[in-house]
């Protein structure tokens, strides 16, 4: 495991768009006035003449992508997860997603962890809604090299992507992830006992988790799902046939997220026992982002909970 240093993935994918744009000239970047927070102003001041502030306007935003993508142009645009998923829903759906353009949406502030700024920015809803544009590929990388690789293989994909960032730090739990590919998990530890489906931040805790669950004799396979959908369906019938017990992890609302996309796998390929730990079908509320995601259970603790529950 990599040296734990911390690095919130919304920086990550800054970083990665700014070594891309250095060998591809065909990437461009768009933001609605949030370059500081979703961190693309690292692209902005290595290709100004690639950076484009469309303003606080996503729907436009989303429309401009659409169109630089008919042109030849590998778009990304940028913004909170919020007003990239949710207020530029309509946009994303019938102007990128049903013709199917290469237009990929960079989300950063997504879920619970955006803490102070309160209910209002606190996507929790943005897997959901992604999943249910055809076409759509969903992905929420979980540290550094995941996010870096995540980025890179966006844009190799042809077809819109969207990708959920954090706005917090996170520790690193690979030293790179040379072998990333959309649609499939990671096994990070082997496990007998319960199989921890976790993406996003809460790969970290369900690591943390299995640690805890060792101490008290009870062995936990742990999966990194950073790609929602596609589901890497073949790791959640292993779990399934293999364990037939599985906790999801996710900073997302129950509804409609990775809990039911494993959920519906299982019911229709292998049935097992599934718990899904998340945000259950209420609001955040403003407060420091590692205190909220203890609050709502989001955390080892959570998880652990969780485990023994269902065993």
């Amino acid at each position: 495991m990599a040296e734990k240093k911390k690095i919130a993935t919304r920086e990550s994918c800054g970083n990665a768009l700014a070594a891309l744009g250095a060998e591809h000239e065909d990437i461009v970047v768009l933001d609605a006035d949030l370059a500081g927070a979703t961190k693309s102003g690292i692209f902005k001041k290595a290709f100004p003449e690639r950076h484009f502030n469309i303003g606080i306007a996503e729907a436009d935003m989303i429309g401009v992508a659409a169109g630089l993508s008919t042109m030849g142009y590998v778009p990304f645009a940028q913004s909170f997860a919020m007003f990239a998923a949710g207020r530029a829903f309509e946009q994303l759906r019938n102007t990128v997603g049903y013709p199917h353009l290469n237009v990929k949406v960079c989300a950063t502030h997504g879920g619970i962890s955006v803490g102070e700024d309160g209910a209002s920015h606190q996507c929790c809803e943005d897997f959901a809604l992604m999943r249910a544009i055809p076409g759509m590929v969903v992905m929420c990388p979980c540290d550094d090299a995941e996010a870096r690789a995540a980025v890179k293989a966006a844009y190799e994909h042809e077809g819109p992507v969207y990708m959920r960032l954090g706005r917090l730090a996170v520790e690193q739990l690979y030293e790179d992830c040379a072998d990333f590919e959309i649609g499939k998990g990671k096994v990070l530890q082997e496990g007998k006992d319960v199989a921890i489906i976790a993406t996003g931040l809460m790969v970290q805790e369900a690591v943390r988790a299995a640690e805890l669950l060792k101490a008290e004799g009870i062995s936990a396979r742990v999966i990194d799902m950073c790609t929602i959908k596609p589901l890497d369906e073949e790791l959640v019938i292993a779990a399934a046939k293999e364990i037939g017990k599985i906790v999801t992890c996710e900073e997302h609302s129950v509804i409609g997220g990775l809990g039911e996309a494993v959920c519906s796998v299982v019911a229709e390929k292998c049935p097992a026992k599934v718990a899904r730990l998340g945000v259950n079908d209420e609001f955040g509320h403003s407060g420091p982002g590692a205190k909220l995601l203890e609050e709502f259970g989001l955390s080892a603790e959570g998880i652990v909970k969780k485990v023994k529950e269902i065993l």
